[in-house]
């Protein structure tokens, strides 16, 4: 295996076949050791949510290929905290897309002067680029379209696909009594005809979910939930 890329929760290995395998770490993205689902570094590490993360993602990602949603997923290694997955080619240098249901976060912070805390949302779709130094600034469908990022038909296609896994993972929550208040995606394009697909991972680490009104952090997730 060849190590490609060391990300903050994970390292990509390219395979001899072609595939790629993610190693889940235990690093969590939040500010001053508080988690934080939004942030761009690394805010502390938790023993086990490597694993914790896998779990749940090699959950959804199995779900959603049983719907036909496509994924980039092959299959896991829980032991091993690691996810083979097909290549995939992002768009541009890296984009985040978020669902949300709730104004909390980053939304909050930005537009507090309108939004209460924990007000709902409609299933509101935010695509940010991933660009550390210039904190993951938010981008609109027409500069997407005219930096050449993506085109307008496949911003609706990531809109589309974002609500979609995002409303099948807020109704799983919901079975367990936890509910969704935001979720973060990536994307990317895949095969000849250039599909695009869903990668990365769905886990604790990349969402916000409550449980009575208190947040469930992302170990806690997983065992509430698996």
């Amino acid at each position: 295996m060849e190590l490609t890329y060391t990300g903050k929760t994970k390292d990509v290995y390219e395979l001899p076949n072609g595939n790629y395998l993610l190693q889940f770490k235990d690093d969590v993205t939040g500010v001053d050791g508080v988690f934080d689902p939004g942030a761009n570094t690394v805010g502390l590490t938790i023993e086990g949510a490597g694993r914790a993360g896998l779990k749940l993602t090699k959950y959804f990602f199995e779900r959603l290929n049983e719907k036909g949603i496509p994924t980039h997923y092959i299959d896991a290694d829980i032991a091993q905290a690691t996810m083979t997955v097909k290549p995939a080619e992002v768009f541009g240098k890296g984009l985040e897309v978020i669902c949300r249901y709730r104004a909390v976060g980053s939304f909050l912070r930005r537009y507090g002067l309108y939004a209460e805390e924990g007000q709902a949302l409609d299933a509101f779709v935010e695509v940010t680029l991933k660009d550390d130094g210039r904190g993951d600034p938010p981008i609109s469908e027409d500069a997407l379209d005219m930096l050449g990022i993506l085109s307008k038909e496949e911003y609706q296609i990531l809109k589309d696909l974002t609500q979609q896994i995002a409303g099948i993972v807020k109704d799983e929550l919901a079975k367990k009594g936890i509910e969704l208040y935001d979720i973060k995606f990536e994307f990317g394009r895949t095969g000849e005809n250039r599909q695009i697909v869903l990668i990365d991972e769905i886990s604790g680490g990349n969402m916000r979910a409550y449980k009575d009104g208190e947040y469930v952090e992302p170990l806690e997730l997983e065992k509430m939930f698996l």
